[in-house]
Order: C-alpha cells, then structure tokens, then sequence
C-alpha cells in the first residue's frame, strides 16, 4: 500500500536464516511481494532498508558489480521463463557461467551436467528446437554446474505440465541433495510446498508464518 509520499512499500519487517542443505518454499498470494524477496535474496533488487548476509558477507554494502561476482560465485537461478540465449545451444549456455569464471573445464562439466539432467542427446540443439522441459533441464543444469551455495527458483514449474513439472521438481530437489545446495522457490503449488524442509508464508509483504519458527501474532 502507498504512503503520504506516494512510495509503495513492498516488503516489511521479514527476517529469516537459511540453513546449509534446506529447502524452503516461499508461498502466498499473487501480489504478496514474494518474488520481490527472491531478487533481493539475491541482491537484485536493493532494499530501502535491511541486510541480506551470503556466506558472511553483507551483499548491500558491495557495489553492483561486487554483488555480481558473489552471485556467480554462489547463487544459482532457476526461472518460469527459463532464461536461456537463444542464440547458445544448450551445451554453451551451461558452459557460460563457467566460463565467466574462468573455468577451463567449462566443457567437460557443462556436457556432464546435461547428460545429469538427461539431455546428452541434446548439446548442439538450440533452444527454440528444445520442449518445455527440455528447456527447463538446460536451465538446471546451467543453475547447478557452478555448484552453488544457494539456488534461487522463482515458479520453476509454472509453465509446464504436470507430469514434466513433476520431472523437473524430483530432479531438483535429487540435485538439492547431491550438491548440498539451499534451495529456495517460490512456488503456488501446495505439492511442491509441502516436499520442502520449511515454509515461509508471505501475507501483504509480511512474514505470516515460518514453519521452521513459531512468530508472534501479528496486532
């Protein structure tokens, strides 16, 4: 809701840890600023006020390009509309983060990856030739090759059906395990919810519940 001022605040008040290892669903009504908190989780997006720490590091006292380094470091992202370049194919789209890394592996790790996620068969394919979840998978692949701390995934499902959401979710949260990586989502979906670790139920820009903390009764 708009202030006085006319400056709409989104987010209020939230305060939450992550644990190594964790899955958590961050859940609520469309409009509740849950995608909001997933970009500044990832220092996307500077709040007015407030501290987000990765690893120890407070990401708001670093300049853009610093938060860019941290997060090729140790944020991977998994998105509805998967966010693939269109003129990569799918084995160099999973090879760009290694190699802005500066990895001379990227190759190798980015062709076992996508033979990890089923897609061996599909490296030269570009991704206007590739189905939903086929699409998806690259993108997964792309997420978890640089073996992230945290893994951010905003609605990974929300454009496929269900039976390849399904695929998609279980492949996940396997690599979620494997990797040992904290994996964030938002997600409408009471099933893929109720799989996580914890739940953070965000109402009108608040933290309506933790599953993982009893909070006060709001006045």
């Amino acid at each position: 809701m708009a202030d006085s001022t006319g400056t709409l605040t989104i987010l209020h008040e939230i305060d939450f840890t992550l644990a190594p290892r964790e899955s958590v669903a961050i859940v609520g009504a469309s409009g509740s600023g849950k995608s909001t908190l997933l970009s500044i989780v990832a220092g996307l997006d500077v709040p007015t006020t407030g501290t987000v720490r990765l690893a120890g590091t407070d990401l708001f006292t670093l300049d853009e390009d610093a938060r860019a380094a941290v997060r090729a470091r140790s944020v991977g992202f998994v998105f509805q509309s998967f966010q693939l370049l269109a003129n990569l194919t799918a084995l160099e789209n999973v090879m760009l983060p290694l190699e802005l890394m500066g990895r001379r592996d990227a190759r190798t790790a980015a062709t076992e990856m996508l033979r990890r996620v089923g897609l061996g068969e599909r490296l030269g394919h570009y991704p206007k030739v590739l189905s939903g979840g086929e699409q998806q998978r690259v993108a997964l692949a792309r997420a978890f090759v640089v073996r992230p701390a945290v893994l951010l995934a905003d609605e990974p499902t929300g454009s496929l059906d269900f039976a390849t959401g399904e695929k998609v979710m279980e492949l996940m949260f396997e690599m979620n395990r494997e990797a040992g990586t904290t994996l964030v989502m938002v997600t409408h979906d009471r099933a893929i919810a109720d799989r996580c670790d914890r739940q953070l139920r965000i109402e009108a820009g608040r933290l309506a519940e933790d599953t993982g903390l009893p909070l006060a009764t709001a006045d």
